[in-house]
């Protein structure tokens, strides 16, 4: 059963989703401030993590920027409807997906089930992946620029080795939603554009050009210096 993590105040929402997702298979912790959020998220006996920005003692985006300088679990955030900003700067930081309140518990358990699909995924058997001067392997989901790590988040990679897997042809917002996250792409969803911005910092440029392009009203191109291989 995999062991999820809520970190809420609303002790009586967390008395809700736990019910709710333990009838969905789930083994549920829930704790109610930042500091022991941090501190059980970094425990590694979770699968995933559920975390409000809303939280007394630390905020929950304080949380989660501690909690990526020594960890890769994968984090669903909680956000105030409306609150844009908190939603991209979740994202930016290195939440996976983000769900606003009110939700609906079961797009709530949606979005985690997609997430867990996503990290539970065996790789494919086969080498290292080596476009230009980009390698990614699999096996251990880990990537390197000219040798040197990248260091991205487990979304990230995921990202990188689909653009990697299509480099040369362009990859629209609907595709990439679906490869990467693991749903639908919403009416106003820009989850998968803040992964793109986030992966193109870390890239940088090649050849004084965007690694990745984005092409008006079809999606992402991703450009290489040569064509993807294994070995």
């Amino acid at each position: 059963m995999d062991r999820v993590l809520i970190v809420d105040d609303d002790v009586q929402l967390c008395s809700l989703l736990a019910e709710r997702l333990g009838t969905e298979g789930f083994t549920i912790e829930s704790v109610h401030d930042g500091p022991r959020g941090l501190e059980r998220a970094l425990a590694k006996e979770h699968a995933l993590v559920v975390l409000d920005v809303m939280l007394p003692g630390m905020g929950g985006l304080d949380v989660l920027r501690r909690l990526r300088k020594l960890s890769t679990v994968p984090v669903l955030l909680l956000t105030a409807r409306g609150e844009d900003s908190d939603r991209i700067q979740g994202l930016e930081i290195g939440a996976d997906d983000y769900v606003p309140k009110p939700f609906n518990p079961r797009e709530l358990i949606a979005r985690i089930r997609a997430i867990l699909r996503r990290t539970a995924r065996t790789p494919t058997p086969s080498g290292p992946l080596v476009v230009g001067d980009i390698r990614l392997d699999p096996a251990i989901r880990e990537a390197w620029l000219d040798d040197l790590p990248l260091n991205l988040t487990s979304v990230e990679f995921t990202l990188l080795e689909v653009f990697v897997r299509g480099a040369g042809q362009i990859l629209s917002r609907d595709q990439l939603t679906e490869a990467v996250l693991g749903r639908k792409l919403g009416p106003f969803d820009r989850v998968i554009d803040v992964h793109v911005s986030n992966l193109r910092k870390k890239l940088g440029a090649a050849q004084n050009n965007q690694r990745i392009k984005a092409v008006r009203g079809s999606g992402y191109l991703f450009v290489s210096r040569g064509e993807a291989k294994e070995g």
